[in-house]
C-alpha cells in the first residue's frame, strides 16, 4: 500500500550543466526524491557554447520517469503530484518548427561569445555608444549576454530559420518556453509562453509595462509574433501530455535565479541570496519598486505570483564562471578527476600561495561588463603547484561574489550583515570558509542545498486552482541552516582583495571582436 503524505509537487530544474527533477511534500517543504542527468555542453569553436534542445527536452523526460520509479520504490504514490514547476538556465536561446516540433539549431548558451561583433554592430546604431541605452526599460546593458542578441545572430546566420520565419513556422523561446511548449503537447498544441522573470532576460521585454517592447523588436529587428505570451510565474500554463505524470498541471515558472530568492524565502525588500551553480548570481529583492544600479547590477523581475499579483523587482549581480572553473579544472586541464578531488587539492595547502586566477571564459559580467577580457592566472613562481591553482580557483569565486556583495552595499545603502547562499557548490565546506573569510561577514547556508528546485515547486502549489502550497509569511517552514564565520583577520582579507582586484585589470582588453579570425 502506497504511503499517504499529502499533496506533492514536482519541480524540473534546467541547469547549464544538468537536468534535476525534485519532488517536495508541499506542506513541510522535505525533498523526497530526485533524480538528475549531466548535460552535454559542445564548444563547436573558441568562445561558443551549444546545447542540443531534444537532448535537453529528453533529460527532462528520463528524470521524470525515474524519479516516478524511486517513488515508487519508496512507496509514495505519484497521483500525489498535484503540479510541476519548472524553472530553468536563463537567456539560452532556442528556436524550433512548431509544424514539426523540432529545434531549428542548437540552443545558443548564456555563456556564449559568438554575438561579440553582433553587440558591436548594434552599438553603431545607439547615440554615443552607449551600452547602457535601454537600461530604464529592461534594466539590463547590450551585452553577449542576452537573448536578443543571440536571436539576431541566429536570424543572421541561419538559413532554415529565415526561412522559418518568413514561413511563419519559427518559435523563439528561452529554455523554460521550449520545454513547457514541448511537455503541454508540442506540435499538437503545445502552449508558447514564459513568465515575466525568463522574459526580462531577453532585453526585448519592458519590465515595468510587462510587456515585450515593440521599439526594441523594432531594434534588433525581430518579428514580435515569434515570441511567446508572457505570463506570471505561478498559474496553471497548460498539463504534462505523456509519461507517467500525464494531466498533472505546469503551474510554475520562473529563472533560476529568481526561483532560488523564492526558494530562499526572500520575500522581504533588501532580503539577498547567492547561488554558486555554473556562474554566481547574487540577488536582492527591492520589492515593488524597481531600483537601477550605479554600479554595474541588472535590474531584473524577481517574480510575480499570479496573474493579479503585483511584479516584485530585484537588484542582479551576474557573475558567468564560478562551478564552470571546477569543471574546467576538471575537463580541460585534467588536474582532477572530480570536483570533490579540487576541493581536496586546495585543502592540503590551504592557500594560494600568491596565485591569482581570473576565470574570464567569457569576458568579465558583473559589475565590469567587460567582453574583452580572457582567462588569466596570474603570481606564478617555481613554487605554484595544482593544489594551489586549485586554491586560487575557489578564491576566485569568492572574490567575484565580494565584488558584486560591494556593488550590491553601495546601491542598496544597507549593507547586507550576512550571506543566505545555495547551488551546487555550497556542499564545498573549505569554499563556504573561504566565502566568509573574504567577505568578512557569516555565511548561511539551508541544509536543503537545492533551493532553486523549491522556489519552482513553491510558485507551482501556489498557483491559483492548485492551491497545495501556501506562501504566507507565518505558513513557511523555518529553514535548519549551518553558519560560517570568518575566521582571519580583515588586514588580511582586505590585502588579498585588492591584489585580486589587480589581477582582473590585467585580464582586460585581450581580446577586440575584429580579430576573431584567431588563425581560423
Amino acid at each position: 500500500m502506497a504511503a499517504s503524505l499529502g499533496p506533492l509537487v514536482g519541480a524540473i530544474d534546467q541547469g547549464t550543466s544538468s537536468t534535476r527533477f525534485l519532488v517536495f511534500n508541499a506542506e513541510t517543504a522535505e525533498l523526497l526524491s530526485h533524480h538528475q542527468v549531466e548535460i552535454k555542453q559542445e564548444f563547436p569553436r573558441e568562445g561558443w557554447v551549444e546545447q542540443d534542445p531534444m537532448e535537453i527536452l529528453n533529460s527532462v523526460y528520463e528524470c521524470v520517469e525515474k524519479t516516478c520509479e524511486k517513488m515508487k520504490e519508496l512507496n509514495i504514490n505519484i497521483a500525489n503530484i498535484k503540479a510541476i514547476g519548472v524553472t530553468n538556465q536563463r537567456e539560452t536561446t532556442v528556436v524550433w518548427d512548431k509544424t514539426t516540433g523540432e529545434p531549428l539549431y542548437n540552443a545558443i548558451v548564456w555563456l556564449d561569445l559568438r554575438t561579440q561583433s553582433t553587440v558591436e554592430h548594434l552599438l553603431e546604431k545607439v547615440p554615443g555608444r552607449n551600452k547602457s541605452f535601454s537600461k530604464f526599460k529592461t534594466g539590463l546593458p547590450l551585452s553577449t549576454y542576452f537573448s536578443a542578441v543571440k536571436l539576431r545572430w541566429l536570424l543572421d546566420n541561419v538559413e532554415e530559420i529565415k526561412k522559418a520565419v518568413e514561413d511563419q513556422r519559427a518559435m523563439f523561446g528561452t529554455i523554460d518556453s521550449w520545454l513547457i511548449w514541448s511537455l503541454t503537447g508540442g506540435k499538437d498544441g503545445g502552449i508558447h509562453c514564459t513568465d515575466v522573470t525568463n522574459a526580462s532576460r531577453t532585453m526585448l521585454f519592458n519590465i515595468h509595462s510587462l510587456e515585450w517592447d515593440p521599439e526594441l523588436c523594432k531594434f534588433f529587428d525581430i518579428p514580435m509574433e515569434i515570441l511567446p505570451t508572457v505570463r506570471s510565474s505561478s498559474e496553471i500554463y497548460g498539463v504534462m501530455e505523456s509519461g507517467a505524470l500525464t494531466g498533472v498541471p505546469i503551474s510554475g515558472c520562473l529563472g533560476d535565479q529568481s526561483a532560488a530568492l523564492v526558494g530562499q524565502m526572500c520575500f522581504q525588500d533588501g532580503q539577498a541570496k547567492n547561488t554558486y551553480g555554473t556562474g554566481c548570481f547574487l540577488l536582492c529583492n527591492t520589492g515593488q519598486k524597481s531600483v537601477f544600479s550605479e554600479h554595474g547590477l541588472l535590474t531584473t523581475i524577481a517574480y510575480k505570483m499570479g496573474r493579479n499579483k503585483p511584479p516584485f523587482y530585484a537588484l542582479e549581480g551576474s557573475v558567468a564562471i564560478a562551478g564552470a572553473v571546477v569543471r574546467w579544472l576538471r575537463d580541460n586541464l585534467g588536474i582532477a578527476k572530480s570536483s570533490q578531488e579540487v576541493e581536496e587539492l586546495a585543502a592540503e595547502v590551504g592557500t594560494s600561495y600568491g596565485c591569482y586566477f581570473v576565470p574570464a571564459f567569457s569576458g568579465l559580467y558583473a559589475p565590469y561588463w567587460e567582453p574583452s577580457a580572457r582567462g588569466i592566472i596570474c603570481g606564478l613562481t617555481q613554487f605554484t603547484n595544482k593544489n594551489h591553482i586549485a586554491f586560487a580557483a575557489l578564491e576566485a569565486v569568492c572574490f567575484q561574489t565580494r565584488e558584486i556583495l560591494d556593488a550590491m552595499n553601495k546601491d542598496c545603502g544597507i549593507p547586507l550583515n550576512q550571506l543566505q547562499v545555495d547551488g551546487g557548490m555550497t556542499n564545498n565546506k573549505i569554499l563556504m570558509q573561504l566565502q566568509a573569510d573574504i567577505l568578512c561577514i557569516p555565511v548561511v547556508k539551508p541544509s536543503m542545498p537545492e533551493t532553486t528546485a523549491l522556489g519552482a515547486a513553491m510558485a507551482a502549489g501556489a498557483a491559483e486552482g492548485v492551491e497545495v502550497w501556501s506562501l504566507n509569511p507565518g505558513d513557511l517552514t523555518t529553514v535548519t541552516c549551518e553558519r560560517f564565520e570568518p575566521q582571519i583577520n580583515p588586514e588580511e582579507s582586505e590585502y588579498r582583495y585588492a591584489r585580486w582586484k589587480k589581477a582582473v585589470m590585467k585580464s582586460m582588453g585581450w581580446e577586440k571582436s575584429e580579430t576573431h579570425s584567431n588563425g581560423k
